[in-house]
């Protein structure tokens, strides 16, 4: 990845006028119809526009030939509507799925100008509406001035994202990467459980008529099967069609399940897949999404869950629903049941992570899906229409925000998640079977919605916050330590530790320039009497101050960093020359002990920070590329530590060793370095 990276930096570097025809064929490809469909237009114009933010390719240029192409694409479509008109609707795609054309189409009646600037950032209509206006012979002199302004705001809209993320790249170096990729995929598993549940649900109601005809016609030739379906599923009653679409979901899911729990079983370990996102997972952790992602694994806790299932029952006690009532307490004991004799059964190797109480299924992910799924079976067929996929739908993104959560504080095993999901799943067809076979009433569901989920919603936030420091510390992952002794650290074996900090750029390598054996408070005593102060990790309370542009740049936050997926134990900072300038230097714990006194042995590197302001809104602290300043003021402050300086073999980098520590050896003497960072180090 980073060779590609840096290859592709190049590339443009290079041939910045080719960059720029890409740009605009993203662009086209976004806008022409039914390509526009099926191309990842926004990723990909995130990504220019970091690289604009990178300096690799001139802004203004980019947003000219990403408006030139769209509107060039949206002319394309506009003539294909014009040429063929309602021709269009007699092939495919569109005989097959005439909604592409309709939601354009009634957007564009209520307003053809408004159709055209909304269009261009809704994705799925995004391709159409130009066609549309095609089609309705919209005249030009109104189209070509709507569509040239939409383009161009759409241009500079969808590249702003990258380019200001591009800007801030060194300073958020230390955390961006994983934070952006762990970000991606809890967005990228939301949209995928959003999609299964959305387009499962209306392919079945669009086709659970003609499927239980032809089930109770084939069922009839069987005189016993025949008889039960018949008695079952009356093709007179309302609720016929949606209890055949949970019955045939239940009998498909059940069957996954048990397929499931023998793969799992008969493992007796966790799976490939599971160790893989596992070590994944651990890669990725980070400051500023540890801290969210353990409140969101926190809503799946019994603190949450009860409130929020106390208030549905004390509701349909009120109201007098004890039809409702019994198949609610039903569905969270036989879960909970269930859920406990798995675990005593089922013995599978907890992640390292985990100490104990933890395991398969998740006991978390099982109610949170038979908690809201059976809540959606209760009030979906009360609700109009295509609302009624509502409901599941917010079932399946809670589910998946807590599976995902717990996957990544390293609380579960991926098949953990995956056997609570679809354990919780069957349960609830299930009850969801045996309720719709036996109610008939209606019941009004809108102040029972309005009570579930704003319950839920308030314990959320009540407890998530509450829950942050547990949960980290819970599932915090071991640190296997090993020992020296404390003189060969000091003469040789401090070369053997890694020079720079290597990120997903090798560009944005920071140097590991200081080492610290003893303890951090005599080297924080001396560095505070020498101007510098201590700043607490940066949380996202501390890093929303970034957004406030009129505050001095000495009250903006420095972002933390990571090393080997753990924030610096000790960052502080010191006033430069310049108002817009500090120093700062970060310290991160190594699991190597010193002997003979178990002294803890530290890393970390010095920097030179300069204030910045991305388009007058957003104040960061970007690092500077040369170190050896900072490293001076650091080896001043120290005093009177004893200290050495040297340069490390692997980049002739210069690098700082400090003792804290009761016993002081006799400081090396200084040595001239003849030897300068060079401006692209080598990987060590």
């Amino acid at each position: 990845m980073n060779s590609w990276f840096d290859g592709l930096l190049d590339w443009f570097t290079a041939h910045p006028v080719a960059a720029g025809a890409v740009v605009f064929l993203i662009a086209l490809s976004d806008a022409l119809i039914l390509v526009g469909a099926i191309v990842p237009a926004l990723p990909l114009l995130i990504g220019v526009g970091v690289l604009i933010g990178l300096g690799q390719l001139s802004g203004p240029y980019a947003v000219a030939c990403a408006a030139l192409g769209a509107f060039v694409g949206d002319g394309v479509s506009f003539w294909v509507g014009r040429r063929w008109g309602s021709q269009l609707r007699g092939h495919w795609p569109f005989s097959r799925y005439p909604q592409l054309l309709e939601r354009g189409e009634r957007l564009f009646r209520r307003d053809s100008v408004k159709a055209i600037f909304v269009a261009r950032y809704v994705g799925p209509i995004r391709p159409f509406v130009p066609a549309v206006a095609g089609m309705l012979h919209m005249p030009l002199r109104r189209y070509l001035p709507a569509s040239a302004a939409a383009a161009l705001s759409w241009a500079v809209l969808f590249l702003l994202p990258g380019w200001a993320l591009g800007q801030a790249y060194d300073a958020v170096a230390a955390v961006a990467g994983r934070l952006l990729i762990v970000l991606a995929l809890l967005l990228l598993v939301l949209a995928l459980i959003w999609a299964v549940v959305l387009y499962s649900y209306r392919w079945f109601a669009a086709h659970a008529d003609a499927l239980l005809a032809r089930a109770l016609a084939w069922s009839r030739a069987h005189p016993v099967l025949g008889r039960h379906s018949v008695a079952i599923f009356d093709p007179n009653r309302r609720e016929t069609v949606p209890l055949a679409l949970l019955a045939a979901v239940l009998l498909v899911l059940a069957w996954v399940l048990f397929g499931f729990l023998a793969l799992v079983v008969g493992h007796g370990q966790p799976l490939a897949l599971d160790l893989w996102l596992f070590e994944l997972m651990h890669s990725l952790r980070n400051p500023l999404a540890d801290r969210p992602l353990a409140a969101l694994a926190a809503i799946g806790d019994a603190q949450v869950l009860t409130p929020a299932t106390l208030a549905v029952l004390g509701y349909l006690a009120w109201r007098r629903r004890w039809l409702a009532a019994g198949h609610w307490l039903a569905a969270i004991a036989f879960g909970l049941a269930l859920t406990a004799w798995l675990g005593a059964v089922i013995d599978i190797p907890k992640p390292p992570t985990v100490a104990s109480g933890f395991g398969f299924p998740s006991i978390a992910v099982t109610m949170t899906t038979i908690i809201f799924g059976f809540f959606a079976v209760l009030i979906a067929r009360e609700l109009p229409g295509r609302d009624r996929a509502w409901p599941y739908l917010v079932a399946g993104a809670v589910v998946a925000v807590i599976g995902f959560a717990r996957v990544y504080l390293g609380a579960h095993w991926l098949s953990d998640v995956v056997g609570g999901t679809l354990l919780g799943v069957v349960w609830l067809l299930i009850l969801g079977v045996a309720y719709r076979r036996r109610s008939a009433r209606s019941m009004w569901v809108k102040p029972l919605g309005w009570m579930f989920y704003g319950v839920f919603a308030l314990a959320a936030l009540w407890h998530g916050p509450r829950a942050v420091d547990r949960m980290l510390s819970q599932f915090e992952a071991p640190i296997s330590s090993a020992s020296q002794p404390l003189d060969a650290w000091w003469n040789e074996t401090w070369r053997l530790l890694p020079a720079t900090r290597n990120e997903f750029d090798d560009k944005q390598r920071w140097p590991l320039d200081v080492q610290l054996a003893g303890p951090l408070q005599p080297l924080v005593r001396r560095l505070q009497a020498d101007g510098w102060r201590l700043q607490p990790q940066a949380g996202w309370e501390r890093a929303l101050r970034l957004l406030d542009a009129g505050v001095p740049p000495q009250q903006h936050p420095v972002l933390p960093a990571t090393l080997d997926t753990r924030a610096e134990s000790l960052l502080m900072l010191k006033p430069g020359p310049r108002p817009d300038q500090q120093y700062a230097l970060r310290l991160w714990a190594t699991p190597l002990l010193l002997q003979p006194n178990q002294t803890p042995l530290w890393i970390g590197g010095a920097q030179t920070l300069r204030h910045q302001s991305l388009f007058g809104l957003i104040g960061i602290w970007r690092p500077l590329a040369d170190a050896d300043a900072s490293l001076d003021v650091v080896r001043a402050g120290a005093g009177d530590l004893p200290q050495a300086l040297s340069p490390h073999p692997a980049t002739g980098l210069p690098v700082l060793r400090l003792r804290t520590d009761q016993g002081v050896l006799a400081p090396e003497p200084q040595r001239v370095m003849p030897v300068r960072p060079p401006s692209s180090p080598p990987s060590p």
